[in-house]
């Protein structure tokens, strides 16, 4: 069990297609063991393609579309990484629009990986503490972010992490800022 208790907190996890699956199963099991409702927010309904790397991993149900879906119904939003599943999602004005919401009403955000090129087209990292898979941070440091090589980042509400191995610190940090609720300075 968790030390941060979340019980009855509604978490969004917005992923599609390439999502890297581990990236989605360990924060989610993660916001469950906590007494937290995760649910699977995407562009289309249906089953995602999860990868582990670049090979086919399990498929996942889609709970609600992103088109249906408004950040007041949530306590905290969730950003998995891959490579193809970051690079759909950033263009997808749907998914853009629900980030923002997040930001406005001052809820946490956690994204790892490649997650975080959402939040450069999102509009919502400029001036702010982040890191991210490597290959991302001049496109973060160009979106105006502070990009730093660090396990987590925690920036008043906002939590990145670079990869699969800092899930255990993302995982936590992640349970914490929701445990913490709004953060007055987690703004777009």
């Amino acid at each position: 069990m968790s030390e941060h208790t979340i019980a009855g907190k509604k978490v969004a996890f917005l992923l599609t297609d390439g999502v890297e699956q581990i990236e989605l199963t360990s924060p989610w099991n993660a916001v469950k063991e906590a007494g937290g409702e995760p649910t699977l927010v995407a562009p289309k309904g249906g089953k995602l393609q999860g990868y582990d790397g670049t090979e086919k991993g399990e498929t996942f149900d889609v709970d609600l579309a992103v088109d249906q879906a408004r950040a007041s119904d949530f306590d905290a939003l969730v950003i998995p990484g891959g490579v193809v599943n970051a690079d759909h999602l950033r263009i997808h004005k749907g998914a853009q629009d629900f980030v923002r919401g997040f930001f406005e009403q001052h809820k946490p955000v956690a994204s790892i990986c490649h997650g975080p090129w959402l939040l450069i087209d999102a509009g919502v990292v400029s001036g702010r503490k982040v890191t991210s898979y490597p290959t991302l941070q001049t496109d973060l440091k160009n979106a105006g972010a502070h990009w730093s090589d660090e396990e987590v980042v925690v920036d008043q509400g906002l939590v990145t992490s670079r990869n699969p191995h800092d899930l255990p610190a993302f995982n936590s940090k992640l349970l914490e800022e929701i445990a913490e609720g709004e953060h007055a300075g987690q703004t777009a």
